[in-house]
Parts: C-alpha cells; sequence; structure tokens
C-alpha cells in the first residue's frame, strides 16, 4: 500500500471540500441581520463553517505535502483506501458546523456534552453524505438556513460521489483513478461513458446536475420557494431524504409536489447511463434492451398497484395496531386519534389513495426515505413489503442504496439455475442478462456481496437488539442504515427519528451507512490486512 500516495489524494479532496463548504457558509452569513466585524465570526450559524473551511484546507495541504502523486503497481488498494478514507474525513469535517451549533445551544460545554454533539453531528452529516436521511433532529424547522443547506447538500454531493467531483475537477489520480470510480458508484458494474475518467465523471455530474436543475424549476413552479426547491432536489436526485420540515414531505399538501417528487425520485433510482444516451444520442434502444430497468419497473408498479389495491380495500391499520407500534415517545389517546383522522383523510378517494401510495413505495425502493405519510399506519402487510423493498434498492449506476436490482436478478437466476442443474446434472446453463452471458467470475462476485451484506445485517441486528427494546425498532434500523433508507418502522418510523437511540447504537448504524454506500466490498478491502502488506 502506497500510503504517501493516499496522504497527497486525500490532502486534494480535502482542499475540494474546504472549497464546496464556503457555499452554505455565504448562506449561513446572509442569514445573520447584524453584520458586525468582527463580531460576525463568531456567530455560531457561522462560525462552525469557518472552522470547518480552516481546517480542512490546512489539513489538506499538510496531507498533500507530507504525500506523493508518484504511485506504481496497479493502485487497486489505493483506490478503495482512497475512497473509504474521504468518507470518513468528509464526515468529520463536515460535521464541524453541526457541532459547534449544538454546542452552542448547550448550557454548559463539558466532555460529555461534547461527545454527545460531535455524536450527532457526525451521524447527522454521515447520513448526508451516504444519503441515507436518518435524522438525530427532532425540530429541524428551528435550524438556521446554513445548516439546513449544508444538510441537503451533502446528500447532493454524496449521491454522486465527492470522489467522482474531484476525478471530474481535478482529473490526477493516476491508475488509481479506476479503483476510485469503482469503489464509490453503486452498482456491480462500472461503465465507462468515454476512455477518459475525466470525462466519465464529468457526464455524470453534468447529467446529475441537470436534472437537478429542472427538478428545482418545477418544484419553483409548484410554489416552493427557491431555497426550499433547491434543498428538495438534493434529497430527491441523490435519494437521501433529508427536508426542511418536520413533517417531510406531508408539510407541503399539494398534489402536483408530490408527483413531481415521486417522478423524479423513480428517475433518481434509474442507472444514470440511460439518462445520459436518452439526452445525449435521443436513442432508446438501450431502454429496450435493459432487463434491469424491465425488472426495476415491475418491481414498482407491482408495490404501488398492490399499496393502492390494499389502501383502497383495507383503509389503514385498526387503532389498536397502530396504538401497539412502539414509539421512543408513546402517543396520547388525544393526538392518537388526531393520527387517525390525518391519515384516513389521505386515502379518502382514489386518486389520494394511488398518489400516497406510489410515492411513499417509490420513496422506499430507490431508498430515498420522504414521507409523505405515516406507513406505521397502514396493515402489516404493507409494512412487511416496505421492508422488503428496502433491500431492492434501485438500479446499479444511480444514486440508490439497497442491493440493487440487477443483483436480485442474477440471485434469482442463480438459484433456478441450481434447481435445473439439480434435475439435469450434466446441462451447462450460464447466466444471461439481455442475451449477455455473464461471467462466472461476476456472478460468484454479487454471491459473495449478498452473502456479506446479509452476514453484517445479521449482525449488527442482533447488536441492535441487544440495545433496543423493540425488536421490529431494532432490525429496520438496521435495515434502513445498511439500504441508505433513513426512516424505518416503529421507534425509527415516517414520524419518528433517531435521535433518543444510545449513543453506542447510533455509532453502529452510523458504520452500518456507511457499509452501505461503499457496497461493503470497498470497506473490508481497506479493514482487510492484506491490504497493508507490501
Amino acid at each position: 500500500m502506497n500510503v504517501k500516495f493516499i496522504f497527497f489524494c486525500l490532502g486534494i479532496l480535502l482542499k475540494v471540500l474546504a472549497l464546496i463548504l464556503i457555499i452554505p457558509a455565504l448562506i449561513a452569513f446572509l442569514e445573520i441581520p447584524l453584520k458586525i466585524f468582527p463580531k460576525i465570526l463568531f456567530d455560531p450559524r457561522l462560525l462552525g463553517f469557518l472552522i470547518a473551511i480552516v481546517s480542512s484546507f490546512v489539513c489538506g495541504i499538510f496531507l498533500s505535502a507530507s504525500g506523493s502523486k508518484e504511485l506504481t503497481g496497479t493502485g487497486i488498494r489505493e483506490g478503495f483506501a482512497i475512497v473509504t478514507f474521504s468518507w470518513f474525513l468528509s464526515a468529520f469535517f463536515g460535521s464541524i458546523p453541526l457541532l459547534v451549533y449544538f454546542l452552542s445551544q448547550t448550557e454548559a460545554i463539558t466532555v460529555n456534552t461534547v461527545i454527545h454533539a460531535f455524536s450527532n453531528a457526525y451521524f447527522e452529516i454521515m447520513s448526508g453524505f451516504t444519503t441515507t436521511g436518518a435524522t438525530i433532529l427532532t425540530n429541524v424547522e428551528v435550524l438556521p438556513r446554513g445548516i439546513l443547506f449544508w444538510r441537503s447538500l451533502t446528500h447532493w454531493l454524496g449521491g454522486m460521489g465527492i470522489v467522482t467531483l474531484a476525478l471530474a475537477i481535478l482529473p490526477a489520480f493516476g491508475i488509481a483513478g479506476y479503483q476510485m470510480l469503482r469503489g464509490e458508484v453503486p452498482g456491480p458494474t462500472t461503465e465507462r461513458f468515454k476512455p477518459r475518467l475525466a470525462q466519465t465523471a464529468k457526464i455524470l455530474w453534468g447529467v446529475y446536475a441537470l436534472m437537478t436543475l429542472v427538478e428545482v424549476i418545477l418544484l419553483k413552479l409548484g410554489g416552493m420557494s427557491l431555497f426550499d426547491a433547491l434543498c428538495h432536489s438534493f434529497g430527491t436526485m441523490a435519494t437521501g431524504g433529508f427536508s426542511t420540515k418536520n413533517a417531510s414531505l406531508a408539510a407541503y399538501n399539494s398534489a402536483y409536489i408530490h408527483w413531481v417528487i415521486t417522478i423524479f425520485m423513480f428517475l433518481a433510482g434509474m442507472n444514470f447511463i440511460i439518462h445520459y444516451r436518452i439526452l445525449f444520442t435521443r436513442k432508446l434502444d438501450f431502454i429496450r434492451r435493459n432487463r434491469e430497468f424491465h425488472f426495476y419497473i415491475t418491481v414498482i408498479l407491482t408495490a404501488v398497484i398492490i399499496s393502492t389495491f390494499i389502501l383502497q380495500t383495507r383503509g389503514i391499520a385498526p387503532k389498536e395496531q397502530i396504538s401497539k407500534s412502539f414509539r421512543s415517545q408513546p402517543l396520547s389517546e388525544k393526538e392518537l386519534t388526531e393520527k387517525i383522522v390525518i391519515e384516513k383523510s389521505k386515502i379518502n378517494s382514489f386518486n389520494n389513495t394511488l398518489r400516497h401510495a406510489a410515492f411513499q413505495t417509490i420513496s422506499i425502493t430507490t431508498t430515498t426515505g420522504y414521507c409523505v405519510a405515516d406507513f406505521d399506519a397502514w396493515p402489516n402487510i404493507l409494512r412487511y413489503m416496505l421492508v422488503i423493498l428496502m433491500f431492492f434498492g434501485g438500479c446499479a449506476g444511480s444514486t440508490g442504496g439497497g442491493i440493487k436490482m440487477i443483483r436480485i436478478m442474477i440471485i434469482i437466476k442463480t438459484a433456478l439455475r441450481e434447481v435445473k442443474t439439480l434435475i439435469q446434472p450434466r446441462i451447462i446453463l450460464p447466466i444471461k442478462i439481455a442475451g449477455k452471458t455473464i461471467e462466472e467470475k461476476q456472478v460468484t462476485n454479487i454471491i459473495g456481496f449478498v452473502t456479506l451484506f446479509l452476514i453484517a445485517f445479521v449482525i449488527f441486528s442482533a447488536i441492535m437488539s441487544y440495545m433496543i427494546e423493540d425488536f421490529t425498532t431494532a432490525i429496520t434500523a438496521v435495515a434502513a442504515t445498511m439500504c441508505n433508507i433513513g426512516p424505518g418502522l416503529s421507534g425509527i418510523g415516517a414520524a419518528e427519528n433517531y435521535a433518543w437511540i444510545p449513543l453506542p447504537g447510533k455509532w453502529i448504524l452510523t458504520l452500518c451507512m456507511l457499509l452501505g454506500r461503499l457496497e461493503i466490498y470497498t470497506v473490508f478491502i481497506v479493514l482487510s490486512p492484506v491490504s497493508w502488506r507490501k
């Protein structure tokens, strides 16, 4: 492992992060009414950003100076190490603005309050960068605009990846560049649009930015403020889920806004190669041949139809079931009655039922995590279906989390092949997608990924079950963070948050977010002692 090369690349990434932090810092500066120098520099709304910018830039200079841009060998291990450590460091420096703000809200600063504030800040920003959307904030509407914008911007940066952004801006990463791109872009394959990595990264970000801009315009036309339109577009295209409202998108009782975001969540869950082909080549033949996209549509349409049918025929869950659902702060009889009335009003017609069912199933499937309904008030069969959809995720090459549609397809095909070979032992059946044979090495890679994913899920679920008394909450907390969704069921459901989770549990779930976003292999490679041997 070439440590000096890793230091050099991490230094560049930290300098890029410092430049990006200037944007929310300017928003924080403009929000402060009395701009009296030097007093304004110590305002907690701005101070955290200034500390983050300076510390990130200085650390970046130090790492670049102590490192070397010379690299020998394949660069495989270095590429994966750079990706993993860049996420740890980005979350660390990115959490400073929240840490400073949290400490400014405490009566007395002690070691204990600093530890809790840092843990909460790191959890929140890691949730942002990994596009998970799990929050420890109980009232986001009181936060300064600079903090709110930074939360949403971390989604947008993490959706396509801060490493791919650095590759697009400063493509001087040598032969480790492809491994870095491979380690960060979600999915089992990384297809290049252009022969040069810098061109590929620029195209990815160009398509991403263009679609974000279109959504911002459409949401602004629907009555959202420009600030809210930007923040929610960042969360949508990154399949993140941070909102500027306590009630998430349920705060906007607008069918237009709900359908716009539903459509863009669906688009964000698609492979960005498809968007590029449609936008720049105007050819649809790639869609007709893309079996993963067909499977993606089939899963979503099936889920929407089932959800709409069950909600139309059965309505929401009985009052007894809703009251038994675990909550960190149990509802009073009056609050429970009001919740039931509100949730019933959301399915009082076919159009309303279809809108809320489509929004919520697409939000969970694409791992966006936005909410317009409290699905803990839905029948158990739908709650179970939503948990299953968490694991599906979006397509490979999308900003979505989860296992990914293409992996699910190959696992199913592999299982069916094994059944056939048991009946006919001599038969040779290669796995094919759209008529193309999938190499056995790649099939093995996917089986290994799913195996590691499930093993990690079982281990972390056991740990969280020990920390949290409610089993449903513990299990879905791990599923929601490993699959980068955000809300789960019961205690961390659509109307709840992660603030009450014990401190060790928050750190476990933070690790789950990173494992899910970097798809396990990347982190495991870096943590393996073999990777560090010469």
